[in-house]
């Protein structure tokens, strides 16, 4: 009978012993898959933003405009900072990062939460804007402009930061290229009208004609 239980105390802390285990591997087991599951999210997250701005990155903001044109009409707006190469030529790239980050500071601040904002060149940045028409984006557009003029961004000679903007709209149907090419050749005539102001493309305008 002695040797009976002393078998089964045995038994009993190896089972214990085992279950402790078991247990410590289960635990490190769900802090492992916790710590996959966090960097899966960083990795997808580094894949489709920008790493500098934290905004969508070139190819996130085609995947999304492209699935927007499924099934909604969408405006585009699509931004330039003006005389950035002098800025970074004249004060050197930490001053453009930081010209760059707060203009997208003053982007965050006025669009509306239905919008995205994506960087698509090294001072280029679009607004998408699903389910807006021509004129509220133009109106938006303008407010943007004006946040920038406004902003100090402490530049070493005191001088103002601008940007200018083209706009863009198409019905559902359409796709990513052909938005940006009206709004890259609004932006052109933005660029060419002197600098700091909003085009509306002409495809755009023509449509807002027709609706009103």
């Amino acid at each position: 009978m002695g040797d009976l239980l002393l078998a089964y105390e045995r038994l009993l802390r190896e089972t214990r012993r085992l279950v402790r285990r078991s247990d410590r591997a289960e635990l490190e087991m769900n802090q492992l898959n916790s710590r996959l599951q966090d960097l899966a999210a960083e990795l997808e997250h580094r894949a489709t933003h920008d790493t500098l701005t934290g905004v969508l990155n070139r190819a996130a903001v085609i995947e999304l405009v492209n699935q927007y044109f499924v099934h909604d009409d969408l405006s585009l707006i699509v931004l330039d900072i003006d005389h950035f190469k002098r800025i970074n030529d004249s004060f050197g790239h930490p001053t453009g990062d930081k010209v760059i980050l707060g203009v997208v500071a003053c982007l965050q601040a006025v669009v509306p939460s239905s919008a995205q904002i994506g960087r698509v060149g090294g001072e280029e940045f679009t607004v998408v804007l699903p389910r807006q028409s021509a004129d509220v984006s133009e109106r938006l557009a303008q407010d943007l402009r004006r946040a920038i003029e406004i902003c100090d961004f402490d530049l070493p000679d005191g001088s103002r930061v601008s940007a200018s903007f083209g706009v863009s709209w198409a019905p559902a149907g359409g796709d990513f290229d052909s938005a940006y090419g009206f709004a890259d050749e609004a932006l052109y005539v933005a660029k060419r009208g002197g600098r700091n102001q909003v085009c509306l493309s002409s495809c755009s305008m023509q449509s807002l004609e027709h609706e009103t």
